[in-house]
């Protein structure tokens, strides 16, 4: 009996320690560019069908760690938009490493074979959304500014100006840092980077406190390209087209094992001709009687003949210290050069007819840019857990030197009545240093912790002089009341926390970011400087529940702030026009605003959905005034414009966003961006020498986009993509409705390796800005368009990297897929 005993005790012993736990842990990365996918789907699934399906959900680097009774198993990695991988009957007695696993995009959706990748939702995670550029056709010979207007939540005006969700105060980031690539021209300078250098765009509507503050729409991170692939390899792309202009770039990458060298450079040289119309009536009492000289109205007619001629590179290289740490160095470096010719006809009518004034006024202006930049990245993996530090430190100048000269002819007597000269030279340097560390603890929790510090000295320096009295000969003489220097010095320290945490389907983020901001003023011309300085608490949440495969709900709160800075600070007038003036407001304070953004995403076999419903309200919100007054050393009226601190906005919007693939040739992308603006505000002069002005208003508008895409016979692609941006209003004017129309045709040759692509940018020539501004002293009626209709024909040719061989790398053999 008791040999029987003891022979039970031991085999009950045995069969428990058998069934004891044991850890699955591994790493999933995508497989082109080798970043981890944070929230990808691990499944541990049993052939017993009485036995429930185990599994976990990656951190924020990759990883994955959990627990699984020992048996026989099929394993599952698995992401939207991606390829799953599936290793069946994998026995698992013990802990089990699966190492890394890389995942591709997936080719039935992407149809890599064909088209290498329209507009495409890759994965939508907590804390931003990432889109894939690839290789639309409407962009290709063009620029960034090209490529953001086709990205969903983003759209771009007819002057350049980039706008999230329908406000502009977005802070555009190059590889996840400021960069001087945006330049002072944040507008001009995305013109001018070559759209082949972008790899994809990340927008981030509800940014984590791992990233600093500016920007109360949100942030954009431009992610240049820096190809992965083993050896020698890139592109190289030229472009010709009408109105005039030219380009050219290269794209070089090699690697080996410890090394990977990049380089992207690229020149274009373009004619943007534009043209702009003002009509200015005066508004004064019925009974009022009117001096002669009293201006009643002012017509302006313009037209722009713009050349820009610019050069971009970007070079390179990473060293792979050892398996965990490596090291990258980078510089960029822009120039660009523009000569612009602006031709203006200029009608001025006053109370008295023998005043009336018809005035020819033309502008040669010619502006260099010089943006130089360094930087160093260090990454090291401390341990097998996913414990991560990196570091980042950045240095760049940014030179801008503008001369314009005006010559004004006054048509009636056929005289030169003005001879103007402007110089403006604006210089920044900026400098930049970021540790961030990472510690996962056990499976499901995460820390952050970094620490930021930024640095910006701009420098500007106005220079303007005229002739005063044609009769006495004399020469230009400068104008004491627009000539001055304006210094402006900013440093941010900021550090924050952040903590991450997943309970099965669900995943939290949350986070606390401290910033203090000292900032320096120094109006050299007269001597006045001012101080500020001011700490701010910046917290964030982002919430996220996976329904089911395929299906994601997030939920993200977040604080943001716009801080001053440069022109809209200087309280020295700038001539914008003869007839306009700006001058900025040295007393103006930061703007924050609070966000709640709820967000949706589902994806079926043909079609992917992604929603959100957004609230935004901020504070202490910059406002234009506009009004009339005496014009600097002259007697005659113009227009004033000037900033304050004024109103409190609130913003409700709802955004959606489709892909739909009816069939292989055919591909759907779609979104709609509709949004409710509430302004509260009133100016009251102080001074009582502008008139008080309310700047309530309630404004409804929207964003259309539609993007199609089909394989016609032949093997030509064809892409037709519409714009819509619905009418505006604001308190003082209306802006009417704008529709864009842009086609394009590709066509692949030399088995593979080259593409010709035909694109006509606005079809229709209708890309213009119509408003109107009604203020109690005067009615503005404008319009004004950037550049005309635009035709280009761009080639590619690829080397050692031709689609075909993509798409078999893409998609790769069993064998292939668990190395590591």
């Amino acid at each position: 009996m008791k040999p029987t005993f003891t022979c039970l005790v031991f085999l009950f012993s045995f069969l428990s320690f058998a069934q004891q736990p044991v850890v699955v842990s591994g790493k999933l990365i995508e497989k082109t560019t080798k970043s981890p996918l944070e929230f990808a789907t691990v499944s541990i699934i049993s052939s017993d069908p009485n036995v429930s399906p185990q599994g976990g959900i990656t951190d924020l680097d990759g990883n994955y760690q959990f627990t699984v009774t020992p048996g026989t198993y099929n394993v599952k990695w698995e992401f939207i938009s991606f390829q799953p991988i599936v290793r069946e009957n994998v026995v698992i007695t013990e802990n089990k490493d699966f190492g890394t696993i890389e995942l591709a995009q997936d080719v039935a959706q992407l149809d890599a074979l064909v088209v290498v990748a329209e507009k495409t939702t890759v994965d939508l995670r907590l804390d931003k959304k990432i889109y894939n550029i690839g290789q639309d056709l409407t962009v290709r010979g063009g620029s960034v500014s090209d490529v953001l207007d086709n990205v969903p939540s983003v759209s771009v005006d007819v002057e350049g100006n980039v706008s999230l969700r329908g406000n502009d105060n977005v802070r555009i980031l190059i590889d996840g840092r400021p960069s001087a690539l945006v330049g002072f021209n944040g507008a001009e300078a995305l013109r001018q980077i070559p759209a082949e250098a972008i790899e994809r765009v990340e927008v981030i509507t509800s940014p984590s406190a791992r990233y600093d503050a500016e920007g109360t729409a949100g942030i954009l991170n431009i992610i240049l390209r820096k190809n992965q692939i083993q050896g020698f390899n890139g592109s190289f792309n030229v472009s010709a087209g009408y109105p005039e202009r030219y380009g050219a770039s290269i794209n070089l990458n090699y690697r080996t094992n410890k090394w990977n060298l990049f380089t992207n450079t690229g020149y274009n040289y373009r004619t943007s001709p534009g043209y702009a119309r003002t009509d200015i009536d005066y508004k004064f009492g019925p009974n009022e009687v009117l001096p002669d000289t009293t201006l009643l109205a002012v017509q302006e007619r313009r037209d722009f003949d713009r050349l820009g001629r610019n050069y971009f590179t970007s070079i390179g290289a990473e060293y792979f210290i050892d398996d965990n740490s490596s090291i990258v160095g980078n510089i960029v470096y822009r120039l660009g050069n523009d000569d612009d010719e602006t031709t203006n006809n200029n009608t001025r009518t006053f109370a008295g007819e023998e005043f009336d004034e018809i005035n020819l006024r033309r502008e040669l202006e010619s502006e260099d840019e010089d943006d130089l930049q360094f930087s160093l990245d260090y990454q090291n993996e401390l341990d097998d857990n996913g414990q991560k530090l990196t570091a980042t430190a950045q240095y760049s100048i940014s030179i801008e030197d503008k001369e314009s000269n005006i010559d004004q002819t006054e048509l009636i007597s056929n005289s030169l009545n003005d001879l103007e000269r402007l110089l403006e030279t604006e210089d920044e340097t900026e400098a930049l240093l970021q540790v961030d560390w990472v510690k996962p603890v056990g499976e499901t929790i995460q820390y952050e912790a970094g620490y930021r510090g930024n640095y910006r000295d701009i420098s500007n320096s106005y220079f303007f002089e005229e002739i005063e009295n044609f009769d006495n000969g004399s020469g230009l003489i400068p104008d004491p009341e627009l000539n001055n220097t304006f210094n402006y010095e900013e440093f941010v320290n900021a550090a924050y926390g952040q903590y991450g945490q997943e309970f099965g389907a669900f995943s939290l983020l949350a986070g606390l970011r401290f910033e203090q901001t000292n900032i320096n003023i120094n109006q050299e011309t007269t001597d006045v400087t001012s101080e500020k300085s001011y700490s701010s608490l910046f917290p964030t949440l982002n919430l996220g529940y996976e329904l089911q495969e395929d299906e994601n709900i997030t939920l993200g709160y977040n604080r943001r702030v716009r801080r001053p800075r440069g022109r809209r600070l200087n309280p020295f007038p700038s001539r914008s026009s003869q007839n306009s003036f700006y001058r900025g407001n040295v007393d103006l304070n930061p703007q924050f605003s609070n966000q709640l953004d709820l967000g949706y995403l589902r994806r079926w076999s043909k079609l992917t959905l992604s929603t959100s419903i957004y609230y935004n309200r901020s504070t202490d919100n910059v406002e234009t005034i506009e009004t009339s007054g005496t014009a600097p050393g002259d007697n005659t009226t113009a227009v004033f414009r000037f900033p304050v601190n004024l109103s409190t906005e609130q913003r409700l919007g709802y955004e959606l966003t489709l892909t739909y693939r009816p069939f292989k040739w055919w591909t759907i992308n779609s979104d709609a961006n509709v949004f409710r603006v509430e302004t509260d505000g009133d100016y009251v002069d102080p001074t009582g020498e502008f008139e008080d002005q309310n700047f309530d208003f309630v404004n409804t508008t929207y964003f259309l986009r539609l993007n199609q895409k089909f394989e016609l016979p032949a093997k030509i692609d064809f892409q037709a993509r519409v714009n819509y941006r619905g009418a505006s209003e604001n308190a003082q004017g209306t802006q009417n409705a704008i529709t864009t129309i842009n086609l394009a045709a590709s066509k692949d040759i030399l088995d593979e390796q080259g593409s010709l692509t035909l694109n006509v940018s606005d079809l229709l020539n209708s890309r213009r800005r119509e408003s109107t501004t009604n203020t109690a002293s005067f009615i503005s009626d404008s319009e004004f368009q950037y550049r005309q209709r635009q035709i280009t024909l761009a080639f590619t040719y690829r080397f050692n990297q031709q689609k075909r061989e993509q798409n078999r790398e893409e998609d790769p053999a069993p064998d292939e897929e668990f190395e590591g």
